[in-house]
């Protein structure tokens, strides 16, 4: 009789088990809205805006300054906020995300996760606010002493009409991008700003750090996004010795000592860097040198470039690339008549057809006694 009893009270609690489990499954979100998500990229610096979309379904006119979405702080009744802006979409929280630092509207916010209420003071100012409170179900429990950031927008106002609520980024550049709300005929802007250049730094600075810094390609990547931008540069010459001598992977190679010799050159270490490519210039290949070259006569350095455009010819000879090199060697110090030779000669060493269209053009130039690098 006792083995009964307790057989049945084990079914009775496998029973009420599976009805908590039953309340448990994944079903459709209710509530007349739909859950959305939308990421972007500023950089390497993403912004997540997770939020629940309400549609119109036929208040046209009827959502700005209604209890949808009220205008000012107000109490709504429930919760400890006396005083609460609108949630900015419904049911939970809105909020938004941002991998780094930003700049919201001119003003610095830190990265983080922040919950995105808007005060709705007029058809013509917005109050767009970052909290630090995300958790939250709607504006019901607002603290404005949780507030990470405030900034002030100017809605707009549009001819067709929004059903469900969206958020959108648009207006993108490399640094920026403008994140919009629109709903119904309303359109709520606030732009977002990412220091792009030292997030992109800082972030290598600690892949260098992983198995990613096991090779002197990482550095010499490192050290040209320096380069390429303008900043950092001390820093970045210690990449580039670090690709050229750090031990177990420091090479050099052209591109290790044409790397640092740039980095010279941008900071008006002329001598240094003319150095430095002395050493590069036996490890370069075909191009490394013609391009080097052709980098020399753009610095009206015509001498020292038909030098390595004679080195080139003699490392790569009988090549129609090398001996057009020679040919604008020649020209770059004035010697019309041993460009033109030589632009002759790479006509008859198969180059291809628009090169050799390019080719025919240069030798009618020299013929005229006229630069073929201007």
């Amino acid at each position: 009789m006792k083995n009964k009893l307790f057989i049945n009270i084990l079914f009775l609690s496998i029973l009420c088990y599976a009805n908590v489990a039953l309340g448990q499954l994944t079903a459709p979100h209710g509530g007349g809205s739909k859950k959305a998500s939308v990421s972007e990229y500023i950089g390497l610096t993403k912004i997540t805006i997770d939020y629940d979309r309400p549609a119109v379904r036929g208040r046209e006119g009827k959502i700005w300054g209604s209890n949808v979405a009220h205008f000012g702080f107000v109490d709504q009744g429930f919760g400890t906020s006396k005083s609460a802006p609108w949630r900015a979409g419904a049911n939970e929280n809105t909020t938004i995300t941002f991998s780094t630092d930003v700049k919201i509207g001119g003003k610095n916010l830190p990265a983080g996760k922040y919950g995105l209420f808007m005060a709705v003071m007029s058809e013509n100012e917005v109050t767009v606010i970052f909290s630090k409170d995300n958790m939250a179900w709607g504006s019901y429990f607002y603290e404005p002493a949780k507030d990470a950031l405030r900034v002030t927008t100017k809605p707009l106002k549009t001819e067709t009409s929004k059903e469900y609520l969206q958020y959108e980024f648009v207006d993108q550049t490399d640094n920026a991008a403008t994140i919009v709300l629109s709903w119904e005929k309303w359109r709520i802007p606030f732009k977002v700003e990412a220091d792009v250049v030292n997030n992109v730094i800082a972030s290598m600075r600690e892949e260098l750090k992983s198995d990613k810094g096991f090779s002197w390609q990482a550095w010499v990547q490192a050290a040209n996004y320096c380069l390429q931008n303008n900043t950092n540069l001390e820093e970045a010459l210690t990449w580039a010795e670090g690709a050229i001598s750090m031990p177990f992977i420091g090479e050099e190679n052209f591109t290790t000592f044409s790397t640092k010799a740039m980095i010279y050159t941008k900071m008006g270490k002329q001598s240094d860097a003319d150095a430095l490519m002395k050493k590069a210039l036996p490890y370069g290949k075909m191009m490394d040198l013609h391009n080097y070259a052709r980098q020399l006569i753009s610095q009206k350095r015509g001498a020292e470039a038909l030098e390595v455009f004679k080195l080139n010819a003699q490392k790569n000879p009988n090549n129609w690339t090398t001996t057009l090199g020679l040919a604008r060697g020649f020209s770059a110090v004035g010697d019309f008549k041993n460009a033109l030779k030589n632009a002759k000669l790479a006509l008859t060493q198969n180059p291809d057809e628009q090169n050799k269209k390019n080719i025919e053009s240069m030798i009618q130039k020299l013929t005229e006694n006229k630069d073929i690098n201007q």
